[in-house]
């Protein structure tokens, strides 16, 4: 067994989280890894659930996980029944709001996650040091938005790169 895997196994094996029951916090966090970094390691994990957390503790972002997670421009349904819905393709987390279902497939690893995301958030692993130093954004590797050009790059975990605003 590599380290990756090693180190992922602890999160189930030895966290008291298992027990903890699991709200909307939780299975947003596990959404997110879900869909921005499934096929990675233990560290992208952590750094893609940093982000979040780093957006949650910073006022220009929304003040909890599912918010952050969630967050885009919404339009009213057309059945005006005073629903809104995310505007296709333009959440901050593009899995959102790109029109496919959030159910995730792969039912095992989601469970998996929702561990991870258990113990993120209440056995204080985020009391671990912040790998990507304080990243509110991140992008894949292989593309450069536009934006990236303006935030100051703290980090290359895996397939992503991870900027804050400036330095500190």
């Amino acid at each position: 067994m590599n380290f990756k895997k090693l180190m992922l196994a602890g999160f189930f094996v030895f966290s008291p989280a298992q027990a903890a029951p699991i709200d909307d916090s939780i299975k947003c966090l596990a959404l997110n890894m879900y869909y921005e970094a499934r096929g990675q390691g233990t560290a992208e994990l952590l750094a893609i659930s940093y982000v979040v957390l780093n957006r949650v503790k910073d006022k220009r972002f929304p003040n909890t996980i599912c918010e952050v997670v969630k967050q885009g421009p919404v339009r009213e349904s057309w059945r005006k029944d005073g629903t809104y819905y995310p505007i296709r393709n333009r959440c901050q987390f593009s899995w959102y709001c790109d029109g496919k279902s959030d159910n995730p497939k792969n039912k095992s690893l989601y469970e998996k996650l929702l561990t991870v995301s258990k113990s993120i958030l209440y056995d204080r692993t985020k009391s671990f040091i912040d790998i990507t130093d304080g990243a509110l954004f991140y992008h894949a590797y292989y593309v450069t938005p536009a934006w990236s050009k303006v935030k100051y790059r703290t980090a290359r975990i895996g397939d992503h790169v991870f900027y804050r605003w400036d330095y500190k």
